[in-house]
């Protein structure tokens, strides 16, 4: 019965013609609308959605929309709205992913600026920084008003010494282990202060492709400052 009360629905209100012009009127180019797929009627058959096959590039899958409307069994059928939606098989976009999970190394150009949350688990408030990393003690800091807003917590620490020792500049690379020392050892390596400083350094040597660099202790070049002696 169900399919009969559809059958009469869609008979009377027979508005497949002027849904198709809408969407050709819409998409601005017939060949851009296909065959006709469904219609689907509200509960008192005054409203009826018409679907339609959508060529559009990069939208594989889905459907014009056009939905019509009668005030009432007598008056002609009215145009409400267009859209396309997507169908059953439809091509649809990946999840969305927030662009601080996005952005990668060299995404940032001149100009741009990238906010930093303030709930970012990497960054602590600075009087929370430990001791050895500044030249005053965390106490000292607070009270002098000196000192950053925000230091790295140990957790970001402990991300960023992960990546750069896993990275170009450590130890796993083919030119360290081509190098005759490592740069704990080199008389351009300079070390850095704070809790990082028995892990890395910074490169000094304007021949090493590592100069100006952060380097793990054990990292090596052909440029180490003993390889001639």
């Amino acid at each position: 019965m169900a399919w009969l009360k559809r059958s009469v629905k869609q008979k009377s209100f027979d508005a497949l013609e002027l849904a198709r012009e809408a969407a050709c009127l819409d998409a601005g180019d017939e060949k851009l609308v296909g065959d006709f797929v469904s219609v689907d009627f509200d509960d008192d058959g005054r409203i009826a959605s018409y679907l339609f096959e959508a060529f559009l590039p990069g939208y594989k899958g889905w459907r014009w929309v056009v939905t019509t409307a009668k005030i009432d069994k007598k008056s002609n059928p009215t145009i409400c709205d267009v859209v396309i939606l997507p169908g059953p098989d439809s091509l649809l976009a990946p999840a969305w992913i927030p662009y601080v999970d996005r952005i990668q190394p060299g995404d940032i150009g001149v100009g741009d600026i990238v906010p930093t949350s303030l709930d970012d688990t990497r960054l602590v408030p600075g009087f929370a920084a430990l001791p050895g990393d500044e030249e005053l003690d965390a106490v000292q800091l607070w009270e002098l008003g000196l000192g950053r807003a925000r230091v790295m917590s140990i957790e970001g620490r402990d991300q960023a010494s992960k990546r750069w020792y896993t990275g170009d500049r450590g130890p796993e690379t083919p030119i360290t282990k081509m190098a005759p020392r490592p740069c704990v050892s080199c008389g351009f390596f300079l070390s850095i202060s704070g809790s990082l400083r028995s892990a890395f350094g910074v490169c000094a040597n304007a021949i090493s492709p590592e100069d100006g660099r952060v380097v793990s202790v054990d990292h090596g070049c052909g440029a180490h400052s003993e390889a001639t002696v």
